[in-house]
């Protein structure tokens, strides 16, 4: 059986679920947003066709926008440098070892 209880702190809301097997602490912010009612109406169909809440899938489009975005930083930062890595002649992984044995 599972109890839950809730609890307000500046702008959070902080739920404790207590089961058998854990105790579940999960917070979330409440936050108030503008979308245009195509992308509204769009959110709600894929909410109804996943079985999700359209906070879940607000959620998960935000989760894909951020690793979308650290894996766009990643291949900047990538590009960076091996371009200074060609730039010293390092083109394969046995260039790198004889560089760094120096």
């Amino acid at each position: 059986m599972a109890c839950l209880l809730r609890r307000r702190v500046t702008g959070m809301i902080f739920s404790y679920r207590k089961t058998m097997e854990a105790n579940i602490v999960a917070n979330a912010v409440k936050k108030t947003v503008s979308l245009p009612v195509e992308l509204a109406n769009e959110a709600e169909e894929i909410a109804r066709a996943e079985g999700k809440t359209l906070s879940a899938v607000i959620q998960d489009a935000l989760r894909l926008a951020r690793a979308t975005r650290l894996k766009e930083e990643f291949h900047t930062v990538q590009d960076y440098w091996r371009s200074k890595a060609r730039d010293r002649g390092i083109l394969t992984d046995e260039d790198l070892e004889r560089y760094l044995k120096r």
